[in-house]
């Protein structure tokens, strides 16, 4: 029988740390939620559509500074034309905080947002989906285009097959 003895315990060292990504990931993912607010840095999500608009990296527009125990963060919001942005301020303020010490332990020291612009609902949809009609446009475009040039070679292989048997 082996007996487990606590004085002998073997004292095992090494640190836990966080690369920046896994802090802009968790700020990003808390902020997905926040009425008033429609943007960061120009468009990782919306709040109209519950989706993901412009970019599925929820890293974008994010920046951090991460330390042992402590993280700095800084964003530029687009806000919701009418809404109280002390008031909007304060939530992204507190969900960052909340979520970053839940699942790190780390203290939000510092959260930087700037707001750079304001729209309405209205404004950022047609905007965001005008985006995404233009990035589907371009990439049908795209694809025809190569469809066409592949049509082409295709016959100009025929051809040269057809001439070599005659």
């Amino acid at each position: 029988m082996v007996q487990n003895n606590n004085n002998s315990k073997q004292e095992v060292k090494g640190d836990l740390t966080y690369d920046s990504k896994v802090i802009q990931k968790i700020v990003g993912i808390a902020l997905a939620d926040v009425k008033g607010l429609l943007t960061v840095n120009g468009g990782f999500f919306s709040n109209l559509a519950d989706k993901i608009v412009n970019s599925d990296d929820v890293t974008n527009g994010v920046n951090v500074e991460v330390g042992k125990k402590q993280v700095a963060v800084d964003i530029e919001i687009v806000a919701e034309y009418g809404t109280d942005i002390p008031k909007l301020y304060d939530e992204i303020r507190q969900k960052i905080y909340d979520k970053v010490k839940e699942m790190t332990g780390l203290d939000t020291v510092e959260v930087n947002v700037t707001v750079v612009d304001i729209k309405t609902k209205e404004e950022h949809e047609k905007d965001s989906v005008s985006l995404q009609d233009r990035l589907t446009g371009a990439t049908q475009d795209a694809k025809e285009k190569i469809d066409e040039q592949k049509d082409k070679a295709e016959d100009k292989k025929e051809e040269k097959k057809e001439d070599r048997v005659k």
